[in-house]
Order: structure tokens, then sequence, then C-alpha cells
């Protein structure tokens, strides 16, 4: 074990409620692209850039072309759980960790067997039928063309929070409750560029700041530990 990873270990170590805070860069290690690095969406060519085809007013205008888009690019059904999701699990399941924050939608943290996790941006996992509310699986979406629509004629639309759209109030005020009583917040896999999401970690008013992220992230000055490298690589040193 490292230094850094020491240091991390003691910090685990000292600490009862844990809250990890994590964005796409925790993803990425299981095949899952994110937004801004050199592969990421923003770096290949479409019609329009990726903030406006995930945005509701594409999915109010150019409802076919959302979908298309959607479904090529939003969808990771293979994809499985890595290291830093099987870590959180272990740490949850050992009582050190009260809660995962993440941006995320891809549901791998519960995959993994994480409990108590607050989407901020909702689940691919979940959809439902705009009109009678009825709730479909991926599939339901993954396997249609076109606009998916329900068995009463209704679309169905992913329970995921687009551009545009406001994040979950019961999903945000469970999220800054958690940050607010943790005694260690671990900052991981994310820019921090995405409002009002990256807003919440100025509800931890600790001393056990730690931020894991392969690039600079704004709140690397206020972090008591920052570790650059890759956030699975990292958190499996560590012993719950």
């Amino acid at each position: 074990m490292n230094e850094a990873a020491e240091r991390l270990q003691a910090l685990v170590d000292a600490s009862r409620r844990i809250v990890f805070f994590g964005g796409a860069g925790v993803s990425t290690e299981s095949g899952i692209p994110d937004f801004r690095s050199t592969d990421g969406l923003y770096h290949q060519q479409y019609k329009y850039p990726p903030e406006q085809m995930l945005s509701h007013t594409m999915y109010e205008t150019h409802t076919e072309e959302f979908y298309q888009f959607y479904r090529e690019k939003m969808l990771y059904p293979n994809a499985r759980p890595n290291a830093a999701h099987r870590k959180l699990a272990e740490l949850e399941q050992a009582g050190k960790l009260s809660a995962v924050v993440t941006q995320n939608i891809d549901g791998l943290h519960q995959a993994a067997g994480s409990r108590t996790v607050y989407e901020l941006h909702g689940s691919v996992l979940r959809n439902y039928c705009l009109r009678c509310h009825k709730e479909y699986g991926l599939e339901a979406i993954q396997n249609s063309s076109g606009v998916p629509r329900c068995s009463c004629g209704g679309v169905i639309k992913p329970d995921v929070v687009l551009y545009e759209e406001s994040l979950d109030q019961a999903t945000l005020e469970g999220a800054v409750r958690a940050i607010s009583k943790a005694d260690m917040l671990l900052v991981a896999g994310t820019s921090l560029a995405v409002y009002p999401a990256s807003g919440l970690i100025n509800y931890y008013s600790g001393n056990r700041l730690v931020v894991i992220n392969r690039s600079s992230t704004p709140m690397d000055s206020r972090a008591d530990l920052v570790i650059t490298g890759s956030v699975g690589e990292v958190l499996e040193q560590i012993r719950a």
C-alpha cells in the first residue's frame, strides 16, 4: 500500500459515517463512457451536442431522435460492477459507509450490493408510462424502436433527469441529509462540473474530505487528501 492509500486507510479507520459522492469516472471502469474525457461523448460527432440530445426540449420536440441517441449511447445492459462499486458495498456491510450519492444512472452500485443509494439523476433501469404510470424495466426501451409505447398507448419515458429538468426533491433531500451528517466525505470520479449536484459537497462540514480523480477538481484545495488515479485501483487497496 502506497503512502496515499495508507493515509486514506487511516481516515477510513477513524470514520463511522462515510458518504461516497461519485460521478461518471466510477462507471468508466465498467466500460461506460463519460462525457468529458478524451473518449467521452463530448468528443464524438453528432448532429447536436450531448447536452442538447439529452435535454427536455429535445425529448419534447425531436422525440424519436432523442430515443435513438438514448438507446445508442446511454444503455449498457452488459456493464458489471467494478472494484470501486464492490468496495463501497463492502464498506456499507461493515457498518462504515452510510450512503452512496451518485450522479450515475446505471444502477451498478445496487448491483454490487449497496443498499442506501441516492441516484441524483435517476436510473436507466426504471421507466414509466406518462399516461397510466405503469412501470417498465430497461428492456422496454432497449427492445423497442422509434418512440416506445405502453400497452395503453402512452409514451414510456426513462426515469432519468434530463438537462433542463429538476432533480427529484426527495432524493436531493436524502443526499443532503446524508452528506451533512457524514464524518467523512469521499468524492470520486467526478469533475464536479455539473450543478446542482456538485453543489451538494458544500453541505459537508467535517475534516475528512477526500478526492480521488484522474484530473484536478474545484474541490482539491479544500480536500484533506487528494489522490490522482483510478477510483477502483485506489479503493480496492482499502480494508473495510
